[in-house]
């Protein structure tokens, strides 16, 4: 996402190393003390969370969360966190039809997507490509021939493939382009930024992502689950099948790391970022604001 949103960014070689920084500090607080604390009010033996692995199954839509809520006897507390999931679920839906709507326009503009996906409107929204991520949430509908377990079953497997794929490739094109640094005598000393624990960090992620997309459907094979495999493994195959057809179409070839282009678009990022240093830092005016700089 930081990726994505970074040539909308204002002050990208400051902003941007800043809030790669506050992603770890994130994941732990949100993400690290909130497994701890679900996990300290809910046990993973309460009758009702085990329920909701049945199909069909009413415990499915209770949440660990509403359920620990209930032990503790707090009367009222557990709607107000279903409505907050209800909003946590919306604003993530948003970031990603973002995200991915972006990227089937940028596609469109290398010329790797049809062209009709560059039409925008007034505003600058490329219209074409929001609907169409848009109507793959049409897949929901399915709920009317399955259980809804079974439907958000699927939805997670498709979704872990292609998180875990993505940023497998983040970290080979990663690599790719630290190998054309060298080949090219590119100090990353002359960075603006640089990621802490690289080079080795990508290549661990790279190894870790590989055995975890290997891996990732092995409960599909005892016994044996034709569904439960062609969603564990559909991202997989689509990827690899979208990149040889443009190889072979195309008959493009891998950009030697001496010959990749390290220099276009420099020179208008160099401009841009010379205007924020003339303008100068904008610092929030009260405390609470540079609090909440500091956080976010």
């Amino acid at each position: 996402m930081i990726a994505l949103a970074a040539g909308e960014i204002k002050d990208p070689r400051r902003n941007i190393p800043r809030v790669a920084r506050m992603v770890f500090y994130r994941i732990v607080g949100f993400y690290g003390f909130g497994v701890l604390g679900v996990g300290i009010i809910c046990s993973s033996k309460d009758s009702r969370l085990l329920g909701a692995i049945d199909n069909g199954s009413s415990g499915f839509a209770a949440s660990p969360w509403v359920i620990g809520i209930t032990n503790l006897g707090i009367s009222g507390l557990a709607g107000l966190v279903n409505v907050l999931i209800l909003i946590s679920g919306w604003s993530c839906g948003n970031a990603y039809l973002y995200s991915a709507s972006r990227t089937l326009y940028s596609l469109a503009l290398d010329g790797q997507a049809p062209r009709f996906f560059l039409k925008c409107t007034k505003a600058g929204t490329p219209i074409y490509a929001v609907l169409t991520v848009a109507l793959i949430g049409c897949i929901t509908f399915l709920t009317s021939s399955n259980s809804a377990a079974t439907v958000f079953g699927w939805f997670v497997d498709l979704a872990t493939c292609g998180f875990v794929l993505s940023y497998t490739a983040f970290q080979v094109t990663w690599i790719g382009w630290d190998r054309a640094l060298k080949a090219q005598g590119v100090s990353r000393d002359r960075l603006h930024w640089n990621g802490p624990l690289m080079p080795h960090a990508a290549y661990v992620g790279v190894v870790t992502g590989l055995v975890v997309l290997f891996f990732i459907g092995f409960d599909v094979f005892v016994p044996f689950n034709i569904q439960g495999f062609i969603t564990s493994y559909f991202g997989i195959a689509f990827a690899g099948a979208v990149f040889l057809l443009w190889k072979i179409l195309k008959r493009s070839k891998f950009v030697k790391p001496s010959e990749a282009d390290l220099w276009s678009g420099k020179a208008e990022v160099d401009a841009e970022c010379s205007i924020w240093k003339v303008e100068g830092e904008e610092r929030a005016a009260t405390a609470l604001g540079r609090f909440w700089d500091k956080i976010w």
